[in-house]
This record gives C-alpha cells, structure tokens and sequence, in this order.
C-alpha cells in the first residue's frame, strides 16, 4: 500500500506539455528558417549529420527525467507492515439508483451527479465508520464492498452510471436484499442503509423487504432527488445531446420523484424520508443521525510503518538527464551505415 505525501506537486507536469510544444515551434521555425536559406541538398551537405530522431530522443529523456524528479518532490511512500487496529464505528451501506431516469436534469446537473455529491459529503463527514455502496436498477450490484477507505469509496462512487448495470429499471426491493449480504460484523448494533433514488420503484414487494431487513436491526434512511414535476431523460452519445427517451406511442417519456413510494420504505422500516435536491439538507441530517449513534468496536488491517521511496524516483531522474547530456544531437557514425532511422537520403 502506498500513499503520497505532497501530491500537490503534481501539477508540476503541467510543464511537459509546455515543453513539447515549445520544441514543436522551434523545429517548425527551425525548418522554415533552412529552406529559406537553401534547399534540401545543399542542406544535407551542410550538415550531412543533422539529426532530427537524436533531437526529438534527446528531448525524451529530459522529460522522462523531469517527470520522476518531480514524482520525488510528491514523495511516494510504501507501507511495510500490514497490521491489526482497533476502531469504533458503524455501518454505512448507500444504495444507488442509476436507473436511465436518474439522468433526468430536472435538478442540476442531473439527478445522479447530485446523488453522487450527497453520498460524497456525507463520506466526507464520517470518522471510522465503515461505508459500502450498492448501485441498482433492474438488478442490484455490490459496486464497494463494505470498507473502512473512504477514499476508495468516493474513487469507486465516481465511476458509477447506468452501464454498469445491465437491466433497467427501478428494482429497490433488489438493493434491499443485496444489503442485508453486506453486514458482516454480527457485533455491529447500528447499522446503516441509505436508499438514494428517484422513487420510481416497480416492484410490489419493496415496502414488506423493507420492514425485513429493518427486523434484521438495519436502519433504512431514503433520500429523495428529482422533483415532482419531472423531467425527460437525455439520450446522449459521446457526451452530446441526441434527443429525449420515448415510450412506444413516440411520446417524450417525463420522469417524475415519487417521494411517496420512497416515504413509505422508510415508514416500512421505521426510518425516514429526506429531501435530497438540496445537498447540504441531506448531508447535515445523516451527519447528525450517524455521530449520535452508539459506535461498535471492530478490528480492520491496515499498513503502517511507511518509508519514503522518493530516492528511487531521484536516481532514474538524474540516470535520463544524464542520458540526454551525454548523447549528441548528431548521427551516430555506425547507425548512419546502417540507417536504423532511414536518415540518410535515398
């Protein structure tokens, strides 16, 4: 396991590219420069060991050795020693809609982006507690199963969308199973499931698996995205805007919040409904809810013992800085007799 200390350098990179196109518009410049001055074969005999390949190489190694420089300078470190700790907290499963209608932009910039935001910050707000997320539609799928890092979870939260599920649809009952598999700690006295939908469920079934798995001493909490209006749901490919979803009839189909359905899972499972279109509403709430509950202690393994790797990152540097100094910008006299590069005019 690794972790970086000072990752802010890495915008340092930012000067390669620079680079490159610096050396683009030298050569350009460079080229235009010789044909005004004279013509291609009087310019091959001019400088018969002109070399643009041992140019463009050299170029290479100064870049590759400025990057690991500037990979020292954020100072990878590697943990030797995976080890036992003791932590207390509770359990925190989200359970994602990313059925088709979540894409709906009823509510900026989209109902799933906004779902992603509220489980963001409230990850953002937890201590040792331990998160798992669940992502749905037709089916329910285990997206990150039930962890103590957090950043794996956001990086994992990220990358949830309605592909990855392969039946659409607005299966809740699907996620509730799923979640009852998720709870691995039967010491852990509170537990957490946070429903994040638009309510658009399609099964008969989900009011009665709730109250279950509320039986099973999980705490069910849903929130809400979307507004009652509704809005129609964007087909897009490549990030543009092709049209609207149509139902059989070629009708523009508008998706609605059904904040009833979702109120009456958590009445179900003696839980509650949260208003979920304005972020910091949701947040503050499960914030408050999560901290006064009883925390459970737990044991989880992480790495310690971590030791600065930056001097491997040095060394490679200074070895392709070196390379670049040492190697001339002019034909090599026993590849020229070869021509590897093609270099020598036909």
């Amino acid at each position: 396991m690794y972790k970086l200390e000072e990752p802010i350098y890495f915008y340092l990179l930012a000067v390669i590219p620079v680079m490159i196109v610096i050396f683009l518009l030298v050569l350009w410049w460079k080229k235009s420069t010789q044909k005004k001055f004279a013509n291609s074969d009087l310019l091959e005999k001019l400088a018969p060991n002109s070399s643009t390949f041992k140019t463009t190489l050299k170029l290479v190694f100064l870049l590759i050795g400025i990057a690991f420089l500037i990979v020292s300078l954020v100072n990878p470190k590697m943990g030797t020693k995976l080890q036992t700790v003791k932590r207390e907290g509770v359990d925190v499963v989200f359970a994602l809609d990313v059925s088709r209608s979540m894409l709906a932009e009823d509510i900026a910039p989209n109902r799933l982006e906004k779902s992603k935001q509220i489980i963001s910050k409230i990850i953002d707000k937890l201590g040792s507690d331990r998160v798992g997320i669940i992502i749905y539609a037709g089916n329910a799928y285990p997206l990150l199963p039930i962890t103590t890092d957090h950043g794996a979870a956001k990086m994992f939260l990220q990358n949830a969308n309605p592909d990855l599920v392969s039946s659409q649809g607005t299966a809740i009952n699907e996620a509730l199973n799923l979640a009852k598999t998720y709870y691995d700690n039967d010491e852990q006295t509170n537990r957490f499931l946070i429903i994040i939908s638009d309510g658009e469920d399609h099964q008969e079934e989900t009011k009665q698996v709730a109250q279950n798995i509320a039986n099973e001493g999980v705490k069910v909490y849903t929130i809400g995205v979307g507004t009652e209006k509704g809005g129609p749901i964007p087909m897009k490919i490549n990030g543009s805007l092709i049209g609207y979803k149509k139902d059989n009839k070629g009708e523009t189909v508008i998706t609605k919040r059904k904040s009833d359905v979702l109120q009456g899972i958590a009445d179900a499972s003696d839980g509650n409904y949260i208003d979920g279109n304005k972020t910091d509403n949701p947040v503050k709430i499960i914030e408050n809810i999560i901290s006064n509950a009883q925390k459970s202690e737990f044991e989880t393994k992480q790495f310690s013992d971590y030791k600065d790797q930056f001097q491997w990152f040095i060394g490679i540097g200074i070895l392709f800085l070196l390379l670049d100094i040492f190697l001339f910008d002019k034909k090599t006299k026993w590849l020229r007799k070869v021509d590897l590069f093609n270099e020598e005019k036909k």
